[in-house]
């Protein structure tokens, strides 16, 4: 058992020094390694969590990037490496659940329909803006997705956005101004005969 230690104290030193490199030279080759010894565990992770195999692929993908896009953000002082990075993968999968269901809501859910008495043609209308708009939305990168959602159902500021996101409020705007115009060509694409 003491070997077994030994061995994984070492993992831990270099995974955290390659994380270190990472932060501080951005060194693909360092990166490049992580990558080889977690994106296997990642996916397994995901996998045993119940992802299908894409979805386990992309969000193992997904997390590799935030884990090079945070690496300055690691602390060795609160937790392991890889408890960093699984606790990653965990939040990005449950992200990614909710999402899911978010996009699966029922039309007819009240908070979707108009509360005004219209007529039967205003309200065929307004039905097929609203899944017209779902639909578009459903078609945005997951992250714009969730931008949205939180600022325009959630009702949440770009700046709370940004905090709850960890991502800089011009990193939080920038998207959310890419996925309004893309919105915006995807319901325009709609109206046309």
């Amino acid at each position: 058992m003491q070997a077994l230690s030994r061995n994984d104290d070492h993992e831990g030193f270099r995974l955290a020094d390659l994380v270190r490199r990472i932060a501080a030279e951005s060194d693909r080759d360092a990166f490049a390694e992580l990558f080889g010894l977690l994106a296997p565990r990642v996916k397994a992770f995901l996998l045993r969590q119940g992802s299908d195999n894409g979805t386990a692929e992309e969000l193992t993908q997904d997390v590799m990037l935030a884990v090079w896009d945070r690496a300055a953000q690691f602390d060795a002082g609160q937790a392991a490496v890889t408890t960093w990075v699984f606790t990653i993968a965990r939040n990005r999968r449950i992200d990614r659940l909710r999402r899911e269901r978010w996009i699966e809501a029922d039309p007819e859910d009240p908070l979707f329909v108009e509360t005004t008495v219209e007529s039967a043609e205003s309200d065929v209308e307004i039905a097929e803006q609203q899944s017209s708009l779902h639909k578009a939305i459903a078609e945005l990168p997951e992250e714009q997705a969730q931008l949205i959602f939180m600022a325009y159902f959630q009702d949440k500021a770009h700046s709370g956005i940004a905090v709850e996101r960890n991502l800089p409020l011009g990193t939080v705007k920038s998207r959310l101004r890419l996925a309004l115009s893309r919105l915006k060509k995807a319901l325009a694409g709609n109206d046309a005969p």
